[in-house]
């Protein structure tokens, strides 16, 4: 915990002390961003509909069905929105960060860069931390939107929910502070996520085992430690 806080201290400083790179940040950007929209966007259409669907059949034991819209608006806007995006963008960003740093250690090509007077962390990992923690606040308000539309067709379609009725039900029950704080949690998340695969790969030794070994220990941690933060950033935020 020790040499990963330190690193994470190095890497956020770096994001903001020249010399900046905006080429590799602007391309980081596109492959942790907008390259994860179809996963984000899948992930969030299909989780607003089970969600929609459970709430329904709790609700039904209470006569309560009609909390359906409101109950999804708030799961996915203050918990499953941020949750699920930094988990699935854990497996593909993380493990993909691990995997390209940690080729280059065990390629020695970090080495040759220092070598060559490029601080690594300038230029391979602050753009990579910026970016997830930029993007993921964006992809999180993606999720939102269409998780809430997928509870919304399920409802309406399959459930005969009225549709104005409960569009109108979800904008009046939501509050700016239900999205504020899923947008806190992703930008947190996308710093886990990049700073833990960068840590992971930076690490690396031992040739391709080695490499495997830190895209395993990236993706694992990255969750774990996504989870762990989710409790406290709400714990914090409720109290």
């Amino acid at each position: 915990m020790g040499r990963f806080s330190a690193f994470t201290g190095r890497a956020a400083a770096s994001c903001f002390a020249p010399p900046f790179f905006l080429g590799q940040f602007l391309r980081q950007c596109m492959a942790i961003g907008y390259f994860s929209l179809p996963v984000i966007g899948l992930t969030a259409v299909f989780i607003g509909a089970a969600l929609a669907l459970n709430i329904y059949v709790g609700g039904a034991r209470f006569n309560a069905e009609s909390f359906v819209p409101n109950i999804v608006v708030l799961g996915i806007t203050r918990e499953l929105g941020p949750v699920l995006a930094g988990l699935m963008l854990a497996g593909r960003v993380s493990a993909g960060i691990a995997a390209e740093i940690g080729t280059m250690r065990v390629t020695e090509q970090l080495d040759a860069m220092t070598t060559l007077s490029t601080d690594p962390f300038k230029f391979l990992i602050a753009p990579r931390v910026l970016a997830a923690t930029l993007t993921l606040p964006l992809l999180v308000m993606v999720a939102d939107i269409i998780g809430v539309m997928g509870g919304y067709l399920v409802a309406v379609n399959s459930l005969d929910f009225n549709g104005a009725t409960y569009l109108r039900n979800t904008f009046n029950f939501l509050e700016n502070q239900d999205v504020i704080l899923g947008l806190i949690k992703a930008a947190v998340f996308g710093f886990i996520i990049a700073a833990m695969g960068a840590y992971q790969g930076y690490n690396s030794s031992g040739g391709a085992l080695g490499v495997g070994r830190a895209t395993t220990n990236a993706v694992v941690g990255s969750i774990v430690l996504i989870l762990a933060v989710n409790y406290l950033i709400t714990a914090f935020f409720v109290e």
